[in-house]
């Protein structure tokens, strides 16, 4: 069992405080989480404001967090409670526009855990279980205070960390990038790419797990963060160096015989699609020792098989540490599986792939 999961053996409820400030859908998300097995909502937030000091007074064991409320946002919101009292969690978000997107994948970049679709009264009873499940099942994430750093690099500069201690080893040119996060993923993935310099000279590839109908947003975050072109991935798109390709929703990446990007519906991989095993496996057999994989933050262990086939095939790969991740999931498996030939912080990877570029 993985060191990050603990299941619950408490009989009491899990304590859910719900952040929104649409009485129609705070009144429908009360409805759904007060109604679930094993959850009790016992609060409710109109603003950030009184999130921030519902936080503080009631220690929830989960919140629900809008990002677009009066008074005070979901992000500085979800940044002032991580900093104080924090405790998991997720954001509810429609994701509609360019300001609530933002908000929404700054926010993670925060300290909270994930984003989900904000319900409605016209979703399946199914849709409405899964919500409740995923609050239940986040809300046993173990997460620590976050404090607030400096601001994120834009496209005119980059932040530079010292690089770690790391040698070549004498192995093959590097051709291609891959990475893989879940849980935690947005705001680890922002720290690599910003500290990346601009005139990085190879291909980076990336399967993030993510709400479907987030996916696109959080390129055009990312894409923000980053000196490099960040999008996502088009079939038979030809990865080309400076340039950043995400997996889209709903659709497993994989790289072709030819170098090219090949997108499919296949069954999904540990109940995934996009799974990071999928691209891992198809870069271990056609880029093999020139390649550098990376896995990041998450629940499961989606990419660690992956990842020991790229490491099997004489090339660089690489695992976050525990102290910086978020969910300490997919990196454990990885490194149990002896797939990881480094392990480090969040804040030193971007130093290690430009020096092995």
């Amino acid at each position: 069992m993985n060191s990050w999961y603990k299941p619950m053996t408490k009989t009491t409820p899990t304590r859910v405080l719900i952040a929104e400030d649409s009485p129609v859908a705070r009144e429908l998300l009360v409805s759904i989480l007060h109604g679930a097995p094993g959850l009790q909502v016992v609060g409710t937030a109109r603003n950030g404001a009184e999130a921030v000091r519902l936080a503080r007074r009631l220690r929830p064991d989960i919140i629900t967090m809008d990002v677009h409320m009066p008074e005070m946002d979901g992000f500085e919101a979800a940044r002032q409670i991580m900093a104080d009292t924090p405790c998991p969690i997720i954001i509810i978000s429609n994701s509609l526009d360019k300001y609530q997107r933002d908000l929404t994948f700054n926010a993670l970049k925060s300290g909270a855990l994930s984003v989900q679709n904000k319900p409605t009264i016209y979703d399946t009873p199914e849709m409405h279980i899964a919500l409740a499940t995923q609050v239940k099942l986040m809300s046993e994430v173990k997460v620590v205070r976050r404090w607030q750093t400096g601001t994120p690099a834009t496209k005119s500069g980059n932040i530079s960390t010292p690089a770690p201690m790391l040698v070549k080893n004498g192995k093959s040119k590097i051709q291609l990038v891959v990475l893989a996060s879940s849980t935690g993923g947005p705001g680890v993935l922002a720290t690599i790419l910003s500290q990346l310099p601009a005139d990085f000279s190879v291909p980076v590839l990336i399967v993030q797990h993510i709400t479907s109908g987030f996916g696109q947003g959080l390129a055009v975050w990312l894409n923000q963060q980053t000196p490099l072109e960040v999008r996502m991935a088009k079939h038979a798109d030809e990865p080309l160096p400076g340039q950043v390709l995400l997996a889209p929703d709903d659709y497993h990446m994989q790289v072709n015989s030819m170098g090219l990007i090949s997108l499919n519906k296949a069954d999904p991989i540990h109940g995934l699609r996009p799974a990071a095993d999928i691209l891992f496996h198809s870069v271990a057999r056609v880029y093999g020792a020139t390649a550098i994989g990376v896995i990041l933050t998450g629940m499961g262990s989606d990419g660690a098989e992956g990842l020991k086939a790229i490491k099997e095939s004489g090339a660089h790969t690489i695992a976050q540490n525990q102290e910086s991740c978020v969910v300490f999931g997919m990196p454990a498996v990885a490194i149990n599986l002896g797939a990881a030939e480094q392990v480090l912080p969040a804040n030193q990877i971007a130093a290690a792939l430009t020096t092995l570029v």
